[in-house]
């Protein structure tokens, strides 16, 4: 059914595998629809918690190099289209009604760190790096930023956004962004763990709790998300995104063109 990701189900978890790892399970625009897709199924069934991770070595190494090239040629409206989808599967993410765990497998990057770290928990192996690479590529991480200045602070936030660069399992842990380092061949079996000690408890006070927290910063976040989409589109079209996209692609420094 799926051709992008696995889908397992296990007692009253389910597991949504990103399945690319030729690509380092690479986000695509089918990916997208398909985790969408993926999270609307499970919320049919009788399942208290989903573990989200990846194939391979990787957990997510960002936007898919073909997806990103497309970009570069797209109309205004496409790019907004575009926006639009990613930032309704970030807030999917942040606001879905049954608790996710993130068991980190390895490099978490761009909007694959943003998977990883808009779950309520996030389990990671020593060797995983984390960051928000997308002004490395003359990119914008417009739609990350409403969640994580929330997360993690102001001035943490703008260290990561403003530099691109990457952080290890143990910083990510003081920043607030892992939730736990768990040994490479333990990652699993302590995600399931967890599953089931989030099962063990009342499952209406957990629908509650998460409905509370949501709403609290539903508001905000949606309008916050509406300007993010705006400015993710417009970045698109710069001189800066393409260079940034052709440079990357050409595996060369990029020369910039921007103020």
């Amino acid at each position: 059914m799926y051709s992008t990701l696995l889908l397992d189900y296990t007692s009253e978890t389910a597991t949504i595998t990103f399945n690319r790892p030729e690509k380092r399970n690479a986000i695509s625009t089918m990916m997208i629809a398909e985790l969408q897709t993926a999270l609307d199924e499970i919320e049919k069934k009788h399942v208290r918690v989903v573990i989200i991770t990846g194939a391979g070595p990787a957990f997510c190494a960002g936007m898919d190099l073909e997806t990103l090239a497309a970009m570069a040629q797209q109309s205004p409206q496409e790019n907004q289209e575009d926006s639009r989808r990613m930032a309704r599967l970030f807030r999917r993410v942040w606001s879905y009604p049954r608790p996710t765990i993130a068991a980190v497998n390895g490099h978490a990057l761009a909007g694959g760190c943003g998977i990883a770290t808009l779950c309520d928990f996030t389990l990671a192996v020593p060797e995983a790096k984390l960051g928000y690479t997308e002004v490395k590529i003359g990119f914008l991480p417009a739609i990350v930023s409403v969640f994580l200045t929330r997360q993690i602070g102001d001035k943490r936030a703008r260290d990561l956004l403003l530099t691109g660069r990457l952080i290890a399992a143990t910083e990510a842990k003081q920043l607030g962004l892992v939730s736990e380092i768990v040994e490479p061949g333990r990652l699993m079996a302590r995600a399931e763990e967890l599953a089931e000690q989030i099962s063990a408890v009342s499952p209406s006070s957990l629908t509650r709790a998460k409905r509370l927290l949501v709403c609290a910063e539903s508001a905000s976040i949606d309008a916050d998300l509406e300007r993010a989409v705006l400015e993710n589109a417009r970045m698109r079209l710069t001189p800066d995104f393409k260079e940034g996209v052709a440079s990357f692609l050409e595996k060369r420094k990029p020369v910039w063109k921007g103020e």
